[in-house]
């Protein structure tokens, strides 16, 4: 049964005209809005389906584009913390890739081209322990090339390690813009604007991470203070850098960055994963006893009465000693075994005078044969020094006594011959270890060549490293690259008798922190009021030499106390008789208080390759005021030291961490953490505190 719709015809009516044809025009005009509603629909119908398509292939993209806590897009990536905030940004500086040849297998999201052409890049994913999520970056260029460069941001975090270098803060401070530079050893006495003897490629955050560039990396290093970032460049094209033999000169920019719980536990997992351990402690005498050395008090003047004097002092004032030091200057000429007659007529009886009055004696030595030496030409026959690029003559190098060769420490032979001669010294005159002097590759040639093909130039200065293992345990280092196994001490760079941040008073904490976050932790402070050298000296003339401000060499001394060693060669005596009272209250200080608890840690070293010279955020790692306090440290966890650093005051603000300490005064402060503001410190006292 039909049902009939009020208003609806029955049945279609078709109208017709006069002649009974049926009106096709108008039905055609009435019909027209319905066929472009049709089309109109059919394509909001298509833009619908493509937008749903793009949606689906973007939301495809994305996801391919993440692993885990990172993000990459064509000009860099980003690596969040669990809880969503950005803690690590890089930007490709050079170039940027091409997304569509990105895919992702499992763990490892790799992608093809740049924007110029084909590449290997990849992210790979590692998660080593719960706290710890790592990723393995890589980008290798596969053409001609002439660098490849990524860039860090700071992220509004502090970031320390990286290199000594010669106005030390901490945490870093890059100042001006700097374009990239190899980053290899150098002595940042000598060129205050280059990275110093001991160096590693890592940096560690406040916000937990931690970077570590790859060992076979043509590695350049440059910054922006404008723009707060770091440069890291691959490049071979005008650099000292070689490809290793038989590879295309194509750079390789590879890194591995880790992201922790705290900045503490993620530099733990960085240091015990990726940092040689020292195989034994050395000399316990070292540690509690002060080192005495020639050099800044007689320079290359000394003699053998000189010495002997030097040591009848040292006990007629009541000090003890580990090692007398004799330091340069006791041969005739540079690269030479022996002692020069007529400043040292009977070397043998002033051994053996120095061994029956409990001295034991070290002897500076270096890797230069100057070429007025009698065993240059001994060198040059047996081929023992690092040669000009066409290999066949010998390479003449200037450092600071003169020109000469260099040994080259990656021929066997010239290990031998130099060792061998460091031996006889020893077994002739009983010397008991050496101070290995410079070993920087700021002192090769721009263009050289050594009988195994370097094409890191800084390796160069491990093999110098390795001359020290024989003598280790009494033997001093001042440089150091992948040498964190070498188990002697290393001394920071000559310190100038000033108390700003450029190799003076201030610098040393900073320094210390920087090296021992490096993995080297029995660290030698260089001597007690720098190195007086009469322009770099805030003090007054005596005959010979500049003497170091009085009040800045009682401060060094004190803050010496309270390093891993000590070392003097200005005495107190050179002053008066407070300063020597009070130098000798600080070196008992530092036998009784300081070394049982460094040889502990040192102990601990060889398993943990923990810092024994600690920062403030080794247990305040969620304190911002931690982070950048550089005027105090800790002694493992439990000892806090706060020395007084500037000229004139005999007070200074001291900063607290949270929890229950005890001052040296006896005092109690548990409510931190707390600032001390104005806290009495007089001439004669270093500020200490101990966490109870």
């Amino acid at each position: 049964m039909y049902q009939i719709v009020p208003g609806a015809p029955v049945e279609q009516q078709v109208a017709k005209d006069a002649h009974g044809s049926p009106k096709k025009k108008k039905l055609a005009h009435e019909g027209r809005p319905l066929v472009l509603a049709g089309i109109l629909g059919c394509l909001l119908v298509l833009a619908s389906v493509i937008a749903w398509c793009y949606y689906s292939m973007s939301l495809r993209k994305a996801h391919l584009l993440k692993t885990e806590l990172l993000d990459l897009n064509k000009d860099g990536f980003v690596i969040r913390n669990p809880v969503g905030t950005i803690v690590f940004t890089m930007t490709f500086r050079s170039d940027t890739l091409d997304l569509d040849s990105c895919s992702k297998q499992g763990n490892i999201l790799s992608c093809t081209r740049s924007n110029s052409g084909q590449l290997n890049f990849f992210i790979q994913t590692v998660q080593p322990k719960d706290t710890v999520i790592c990723y393995r970056v890589r980008w290798e260029e596969l053409q001609s090339k002439h660098s490849v460069e990524h860039t860090m941001t700071y992220n509004g975090s502090h970031w320390y390690g990286g290199a000594e270098t010669a106005a030390q803060y901490w945490p870093i401070r890059f100042q001006g813009e700097e374009e990239p530079r190899p980053f290899i050893t150098s002595d940042v006495y000598s060129n205050r604007n280059t990275f110093g003897g001991i160096l590693e490629r890592y940096w560690l955050s406040s916000n937990a991470t931690a970077i570590k560039i790859n060992d076979s990396v043509p590695f350049h290093l440059g910054w922006s203070e404008r723009d707060r970032t770091l440069r890291f460049q691959a490049r071979y094209q005008d650099s000292p850098f070689r490809p290793p033999a038989g590879q295309q000169a194509f750079p390789e920019l590879s890194y591995r960055v880790c992201v922790g719980l705290d900045v503490t536990s993620i530099h733990k997992y960085m240091v015990r994963r990726y940092f040689p351990k020292p195989i034994k402690v050395p000399s316990p005498d070292v540690f509690q006893k002060p080192v005495w050395s020639t050099w800044a008090l007689h320079k290359t003047s000394v003699t053998q009465e000189k010495l002997l004097r030097y040591a009848s002092d040292i006990t007629k004032h009541g000090f003890t000693c580990s090692h007398l030091e004799l330091d340069d200057r006791y041969t005739t000429d540079y690269g030479e075994f022996d002692f020069d007659p007529q400043k040292f007529p009977n070397a043998s009886g002033m051994f053996a005078k120095l061994r029956k009055n409990g001295f034991q004696v070290t002897l500076w030595t270096h890797p230069f044969i100057n070429y007025d030496s009698i065993n240059f030409g001994v060198a040059v026959e047996k081929g023992l020094f690092v040669r000009e690029p066409s290999g066949e003559l010998p390479a003449l190098v200037r450092w600071w006594n003169g020109i000469g060769g260099i040994l080259d420490f990656t021929n066997p032979e010239a290990f031998r011959w130099y060792s061998s001669n460091l031996q006889m010294l020893k077994a002739r005159y009983n010397v008991t270890s050496f101070k290995f002097d410079a070993g920087e590759t700021s002192y090769l040639p721009r263009q050289f060549s050594t009988l195994v093909p370097l094409s890191d130039p800084s390796t160069f200065t491990r093999r110098y490293t390795e001359m020290a293992i024989p003598f280790s345990s009494r033997a001093e280092l001042r440089v150091g690259y992948q040498s964190q196994n070498i188990s002697c001490f290393f001394r920071i760079i000559d310190r100038d008798s000033v108390w700003g941040y450029e190799l003076g008073l201030k610098s040393i904490i900073p320094t210390v922190l920087t090296i021992s976050i490096l993995g080297y932790q029995f660290v030698l402070p260089d001597m007690i009021g720098g190195n007086a050298y009469p322009n770099h000296t805030a003090g007054r003339l005596n005959e010979t030499n500049s003497l170091p401000d009085r009040e800045l060499y009682i401060r060094w001394l004190e803050l010496s106390a309270f390093m891993p060693a000590m070392q003097f060669s200005i005495p107190p005596w050179a002053y008066d008789n407070e300063v020597v009272q009070i130098a000798q209250k600080f070196t008992n200080l530092h036998e009784t208080l300081v070394a049982p608890r460094v040889l502990e840690l040192a102990g601990e070293v060889l398993d943990t390759g923990d810092p024994i010279i600690r920062p403030l955020w080794w247990i305040a790692n969620d304190d911002e005021a931690a982070f950048k306090i550089d005027s105090q440290f800790l002694i493992g966890d439990d000892l806090m030291v706060a020395p007084v650093l500037e000229p004139g005051k005999q007070e200074r603000d001291i900063y607290l961490p949270a929890g229950r300490w005890r001052s040296y005064k006896g005092e109690h402060f548990d409510k931190g953490p707390l600032y001390l503001t104005d806290y009495p410190v007089d001439l004669d006292e270093v500020a200490y505190f101990t966490w109870v």
